[in-house]
């Protein structure tokens, strides 16, 4: 969908997006009409530039970050967006702190504790930070090699374990599993700060008895690992732990999801294990009309999305304004209106 029938209130910020009327008052309305007529790419005008902060690129949020990048930098004139690697959502959610991004993925756990102002936030203070789009659920795997005897988090005890990039989302998860499980994530287990591709490569050299990793179904180096020759691997479950992450952390935040037979190969069961949804969020400093053109982007180019990753497939508007730990950017709210949200 080109978005070249959308109409833009032009405030100063949002003028930044579209140079040919940086001269209007505030207030104006702008009628986006194509590259040309905003200054737009090879048009001689500037261009707006705005980052996505993704994850690593063994995960969804690299391939699905970059497919919306594209989509924004094709869709609307003015503006060119890139996708950024990054230690994923702990790492996110800083840069967006920090002026480093404009838009970010990351769980709604790791979100929570940023508008709180909690755990890794806590020393700089709770992050501006609001909601665009519920993207997919996130899905906790634990896997370890097989004849190890960990068939339960609290088998982990005296291992040697992956427990996610610094910064990201799989090491907050993680630590908070190893304490619902009785242990101690810093004595209890000898851990390795790797993300999904790095740890996928320390198991196959025999160097980590297990790997958490927080993905999509299915994550490219999972499947990856799976199909190592001559290399077996266990999916641990973790639905008996979902009682005390709710006793300890609130309702809403996790539930009890299935990696579904045959989502890797050689997965002849289901396994249960813990859920966390994914969010797409904006610095609150983003205006709500550039937002706006931005939701609408994403949710009218579905199947571009799909087609860098199925997980694309769960996007749908949210059920309503508390379906995510944030409130929801303004922008985003106008379009969920338009498609049926009622306060």
């Amino acid at each position: 969908m080109v978005l070249s029938a959308l109409v833009l209130r032009c405030s100063r910020a949002v003028a930044r997006a579209c140079p040919a009327v940086a001269l209007a008052k505030a207030g104006a309305w702008c009628l986006v009409l194509g590259a040309a007529a905003c200054g737009g790419q090879g048009q001689g005008g500037d261009v707006r530039f705005l980052s996505i902060a993704t994850g690593g690129t063994g995960g969804v949020y690299y391939p699905y970050g970059g497919a919306l990048a594209r989509i924004y930098t094709e869709q609307v004139p003015g503006l060119q967006v890139t996708a950024e690697v990054t230690g994923a959502s702990v790492d996110n959610l800083k840069l967006i702190q920090q002026g480093r991004a404009d838009l970010a993925f990351t769980l709604a756990d790791t979100l929570a504790e940023a508008v709180a102002g909690t755990g890794p936030f806590a020393e700089a203070g709770p992050v501006d930070v609001r909601a665009v789009a519920m993207l997919y659920t996130n899905v906790t795997h634990l896997v370890a090699r097989q004849g190890s005897g960990i068939t339960r988090v609290a088998d982990l005890k005296g291992t040697v374990v992956g427990t996610g990039a610094p910064g990201s989302g799989t090491e907050l998860i993680a630590d908070r599993l190893l304490r619902a499980a009785g242990l101690n994530p810093r004595a209890d287990i000898t851990r390795h700060a790797l993300g999904a591709s790095e740890g996928a490569g320390a198991i196959k050299d025999g160097k980590l008895d297990a790997l958490f990793w927080s993905g999509g179904l299915p994550t490219p180096a999972i499947q990856d690992l799976v199909s190592t020759p001559g290399l077996s691997v266990v999916f641990v479950p973790q639905a008996d732990l979902w009682p005390k992450l709710v006793a300890t952390h609130g309702p809403g935040l996790y539930r009890t999801v299935t990696i579904p037979t045959g989502a890797y190969r050689g997965l002849d069961h289901d396994v249960t294990v813990i859920g966390v949804d994914n969010v797409l969020v904006a610095s609150g400093a983003l205006e709500a009309d550039l937002v706006e053109v931005l939701t609408r982007a994403m949710f009218g180019s579905k199947a571009v999305l799909e087609a860098a990753h199925p997980e694309a497939r769960h996007l749908t508007v949210p059920a309503g304004p508390g379906a995510a730990p944030a409130p929801f950017h303004e922008g985003a709210r106008r379009y969920f209106h338009s498609r049926g949200w009622k306060d």
